[in-house]
């Protein structure tokens, strides 16, 4: 049973992956505008301040303002990480030494108290709420028992075919749902650090790309 269930997937993470690159390639296929003015910088340094300094929480007005909730983001987004690393490690049966199951446990309980804690903050607070869509709610859970189940597993390891099922649902359902966002966070990255780079424009204060 393990092994079918191991196959099951590794399946629905090959669909997973050729339904994204699917999607990405027909946005793509709307086309691109025509740029007239004169390159004047760099792309590939526009792409490197983007996924850069671009990225650090003091050049986004939005992460200032709501700093712990930034925080609790980025841990929440370690938990997830943390788990597919995880679930990597035992899909091709690697054995995971105990110091290192400690760690594992450590990211998940503080992703895991970050996801949740985010999930009841789009149920309580009103202005999380009027622009949450059902699709909002469904990834968060998805992900928070991804993160929980994955802790559970590193506790009593009896439980992977729990573990197994729930990341079948989790990669056939990232296609459709918001979760793809972290697939194509790093297209839309590119391309933004790509535009900016090549009008060169970037903070005045960053001196090393010509600002």
């Amino acid at each position: 049973m393990i092994i079918m269930l191991k196959i099951i997937v590794i399946m629905a993470l090959i669909y997973s992956l050729i339904a994204l690159f699917v999607l990405l390639r027909k946005a793509m296929m709307y086309g691109k505008k025509s740029l007239y003015a004169k390159e004047s910088g760099s792309r590939m340094k526009g792409i490197l301040y983007a996924f850069g300094r671009g990225m650090m929480p003091w050049e986004k007005e939005s992460v200032r303002i709501h700093f712990i909730t930034c925080i609790a983001g980025m841990t929440y987004h370690a938990g997830i990480f943390g788990a597919l690393v995880y679930l990597a490690l035992l899909l091709t049966s690697i054995t995971i030494p105990n110091d290192a199951k400690i760690l594992f446990q450590v990211i998940f309980i503080a992703g895991g108290a970050c996801g949740i804690g985010l999930f009841l903050k789009r149920i309580f607070l009103k202005t999380m709420r009027a622009i949450t869509c059902p699709d909002d709610y469904a990834s968060n859970i998805i992900v928070d028992i991804f993160i929980i189940v994955s802790l559970l597993h590193s506790l009593k390891s009896e439980i992977l075919p729990v573990l197994y099922s729930i990341a079948v649902v989790m990669f056939l359902y990232i296609p459709s749902g918001k979760i793809r966002h972290c697939f194509f966070f790093f297209a839309t990255r590119t391309l933004f650090g790509m535009f900016f780079g090549r009008r060169n424009v970037f903070p005045q204060n960053d001196a090393r790309f010509g600002a």
